[in-house]
């Protein structure tokens, strides 16, 4: 054997094992549920804060209305790139089972 062959790199064959898959158990004994009509959104650099709530203005005459805020959610961008996803498949699989949802 020349002294170049013995050079080369030898191929290694490295099994990779498929990573398993994570099982997620959701702990429901503690969760509140809340009704909302009204959402805001609001948003910094570092976090994006979502403002739920309550239009109880059942006057359209009036010229002012009052929001009665319920709930603060408050997550990272990335929460909320995930979240808005999620939100986007949902109502896909709503639109296709009960119809176009309008502006």
């Amino acid at each position: 054997m020349t002294e170049k062959a013995s050079q080369q790199p030898k191929e290694t064959v490295v099994a990779e094992k498929a990573p398993q898959q994570l099982k997620v158990r959701w702990e429901n004994a503690n969760v509140q549920s809340v009704y909302s009509n009204v959402c805001n959104v609001a948003g910094t650099r570092e976090e994006i804060v979502l403002l739920f709530g309550m239009n109880q203005a059942f006057n359209a005459a009036d010229n002012e209305m009052s929001i009665q805020l319920s709930n603060r959610i408050v997550m990272s961008p990335y929460v909320a790139k995930r979240l808005a996803q999620l939100l986007k498949n949902v109502v896909a699989d709503y639109e296709t089972k009960y119809g176009v949802l309008e502006k």
